[in-house]
């Protein structure tokens, strides 16, 4: 989707002003509480937030304003206790959200009954937790036509549209398994497979990744990314871990203590971090992986020679970037501990040894 096109469209979600407060009389101890603070007319919603921890109360999440486009990945991620998951689950309305407004299409998810809730989730919403949650005494494909099954579609077309999903996440000839036979690499695709049954237009996925091994994990990462390209789902994907959040988002939400703290691309959140906090998360990252040409490229000016063209463009990473300068290099010598010149490296060899494979 170009810059273009997600400014002209309605956001798939749009949440504004979303508190999740958990104690006796949240409601309208919040409400005092941003009376008292001033915040509903610009004042700090941290005083408020303070307002309720001194009263008993947990502000779980605090006044969460952002939109998520048609399309977007929109990853929100933070340390555990940051509010992550319960941000999706006052989205998708698991949690009934304590104040703000939550639009779905438009559409106020505060206010739906709960019929109309049923509804979306049965046709519009689709959901994937850390936890599988499969029937043991299903198979892979009864499992994934389940919701079919729920929206009253007879078996033949139920079955169908399962096995169309099983082809999509991977797993065609397993779609007669049962979860006890099955890797948890493999129920995990059963469950995204699941959700995807009713092609919902917005997709929820709370660290759907995280309880498997670092290989199987790379590899769901990759698929998952795959299976996005085609289907270009309206995504909320929650995670604690920056490595992956940065591989998959088209942007990212950082949460503290209940509060979004930086919403930005990969590219800003690794370079332009707002405080120490996000800094910490990007201590560790290679830079160069994720930030882009366009970041920190200028303007042409008339000064500026340009002889050597290494076909950069501005959404090569940093890192292939450089790769694609260095090649340019002829070899050049190694020297022992003596000075007695021993043999010659290619500058090109040295750079495709650091460089990350491009997606």
């Amino acid at each position: 989707m170009t810059n273009q096109d997600t400014a002209a469209a309605q956001p798939a979600i749009s949440c504004r002003g979303v508190w999740q407060v958990f104690g006796a009389d949240a409601k309208s101890k919040l409400a005092d509480a941003l009376d008292r603070s001033g915040t509903k007319s610009g004042g700090d919603s941290d005083v408020a937030a303070q307002i309720l921890r001194e009263d008993g109360l947990i502000p779980a999440v605090q006044d969460a304003t952002f939109d998520v486009m048609p399309g977007e990945l929109f990853v929100i991620m933070g340390l555990s206790g940051s509010g992550k998951s319960t941000i999706v689950r006052c989205i998708s309305q698991l949690l009934q959200a304590t104040s703000g407004e939550i639009l779905v299409d438009g559409e106020n998810l505060v206010e739906a009954s709960k019929s109309r809730l049923i509804e979306l989730r049965r046709r519009k919403l689709g959901m994937v937790f850390q936890h599988f949650g499969l029937f043991p005494h299903m198979t892979a494909l009864e499992n994934v036509a389940f919701p079919l099954k729920m929206q009253g579609q007879n078996k033949p077309d139920r079955l169908a549209r399962a096995m169309e999903v099983i082809n999509l996440v991977g797993l065609e000839g397993r779609e007669n398994s049962y979860p006890r036979e099955m890797s948890g690499g493999q129920r995990q695709r059963v469950g995204i497979a699941r959700s995807l049954a009713v092609n919902p237009d917005i997709w929820f996925l709370d660290e759907p990744f995280s309880a498997l091994d670092p290989l199987i994990r790379r590899q769901l990462q990759d698929e998952f990314i795959n299976i996005q390209a085609t289907l270009k789902k309206s995504i909320v994907f929650i995670t604690h871990d920056i490595t992956e959040a940065l591989k998959i988002a088209d942007r990212i939400a950082i949460m503290r203590d209940g509060k979004i703290v930086q919403i930005g691309t990969p590219t800003e959140i690794v370079l332009n971090p707002v405080d120490d906090y996000v800094r910490e998360f990007s201590k560790d990252v290679a830079k160069g992986r994720h930030a882009r040409v366009a970041s920190v490229m200028r303007a042409l000016t008339a000064d500026d020679k340009t002889p050597d063209d290494p076909g950069l463009r501005p959404g090569m990473t940093l890192e292939a970037a450089l790769a694609r300068c260095i090649s340019l290099y002829d070899p050049v010598p190694v020297h022992d501990e003596t000075g007695k010149m021993i043999g010659v490296v290619d500058p090109a060899v040295l750079a495709a040894a650091l460089q990350a494979e491009e997606a």
